[in-house]
């Protein structure tokens, strides 16, 4: 099996995989590609990362960034030293699993076969663009789903664990988990908490009452206590270094794993509950994606909108501020990752808009967009807020939002 740095020698798959760029593809790399011709091979390796950072920002698909990537090894190494506080001006992949649409803990707590695990990559800047993936042969029978991280899906069966590379199907696997450790029952999510290949990256897999952490390359793994009342862990996201999580109370916490492991609870004012959310880092904020209620005053009538707002950490205790001019993109399960998009219009989007992944049986559907400040449809607000109040189901594979790896600079 492929370590983590052998997706290097996936590349020549990963641009075959992907339709020819357009004459209008990327002035930047048309013109360096006209510079290469007339000035050599390195002439463009002279660019400040800085420049092509901003490059970087301004595309509209993932067949842009990626002719960028292919362009020279100095224009690819600068992809992997992209700051957070710039936003893809692209939006992510949209993962649907092959098979019948599945309701949200409606097909009971049985594990995967993997086996039978395949998904269909769609690229909503073009929509005749897809890839059809599954895991690569030799797998273990059965796992448990347990969330979505740089491009890798996360499994894990008893003591077993398992990444795939959701763009190539190769896997990766960790050393065995330590026994009893309860992942697959009614809990367990997993995150990376940086890109495979990177120094220090991390897998970190949570349960009621543990945190399971893997330094990738090393033979072992480190637990660490939770004390959140035997609660689940709905969602984790990194922001400026941090870990911050939500459990299943819809507390806040920060997480530290250097010098030592530390969890403490985020004070928050609050002037409405959030009881359906999702957090999204975009850029230097940390948002809140909330499904708001209002009652008609006539006709005691229950409206539902969608709104977003920005936690403020410059105010003790940190309140959530109203923000928009945004595309976000989630999705019905907590544990897959969340995405924003400045400036969606530039590939066909639309800006104050949330993209939830699949949320109805229709046949023809990959996605929902949903206006912010709107009321929102009662056939969309019910697979929302059923997803939301129950546990996720550790045995369904749900549509979801993924960068490929080759987002990260990992390969």
């Amino acid at each position: 099996e492929p370590s983590p740095l052998a997706d290097a020698t996936l590349i020549s798959r990963e641009v075959a995989t992907v339709e020819r760029p357009s004459k209008n593809t990327c002035l930047a790399s048309a013109s360096a590609s006209t510079s290469l011709a007339i000035s050599g091979p390195y002439v463009c390796a002279d660019l400040l990362d800085s420049l092509l950072h901003e490059i970087i920002a301004l595309f509209n698909s993932f067949r842009d960034f990626l002719a960028f990537a292919g362009t020279c090894r100095s224009w690819r190494a600068a992809v992997s030293t992209f700051p957070s506080v710039y936003t893809f001006g692209f939006p992510p992949f949209h993962l649907k699993p092959d098979g019948p649409y599945v309701r949200p803990h409606s097909s009971g707590i049985k594990p995967i076969l993997l086996s039978n695990c395949k998904w269909q990559l769609s690229d909503p800047s073009k929509k005749n663009l897809s890839l059809v993936c599954s895991v690569s042969e030799n797998n273990p029978n059965t796992m448990h789903y347990l969330g979505c991280s740089y491009g890798y899906l996360i499994f894990s069966y008893e003591e077993h664990c398992l990444l795939v590379n959701v763009y190539t199907g190769t896997k990766v696997k960790p050393p065995k988990l330590p026994p009893n450790n309860r992942l697959g029952y009614l809990c367990g999510i997993g995150i990376l908490t940086a890109p495979l290949n990177s120094p220090n990256s991390r897998l970190l897999l949570c349960s009621k009452a543990s945190m399971f952490e893997w330094q990738v390359g090393t033979n072992s793994w480190s637990e660490h206590p939770l004390a959140l009342d035997r609660e689940n862990i709905y969602q984790i996201v990194f922001f400026k270094g941090d870990i911050f999580v939500i459990d299943g109370l819809m507390r806040l916490h920060t997480i530290h794993l250097t010098p030592q492991f530390s969890m403490q609870e985020v004070a928050i004012k609050l002037e409405f509950a959030p009881l359906h959310s999702w957090l999204v880092v975009c850029g230097d904020m940390l948002l809140m994606v909330d499904q708001v209620l209002s009652y008609g005053e006539l006709n005691g009538s229950v409206d539902t909108t969608i709104k977003v707002f920005r936690l403020d950490f410059s105010v003790e205790p940190a309140e959530w501020v109203k923000l928009e001019n945004h595309a976000l993109f989630v999705s019905v399960d907590r544990r897959n990752p969340t995405f924003s998009c400045m400036s969606p219009e530039r590939w066909g989007g639309k800006s104050n808009c949330i993209y939830f992944a699949r949320l109805s049986e229709g046949p023809d559907e990959t996605w929902t967009a949903v206006d912010l400040g709107q009321p929102v449809l009662k056939d969309t607000v019910f697979p929302i807020y059923y997803g939301m109040v129950l546990p996720p189901d550790c045995s369904l594979l749900s549509s979801l939002w993924v960068f490929p790896n080759l987002i990260y600079g990992s390969g």
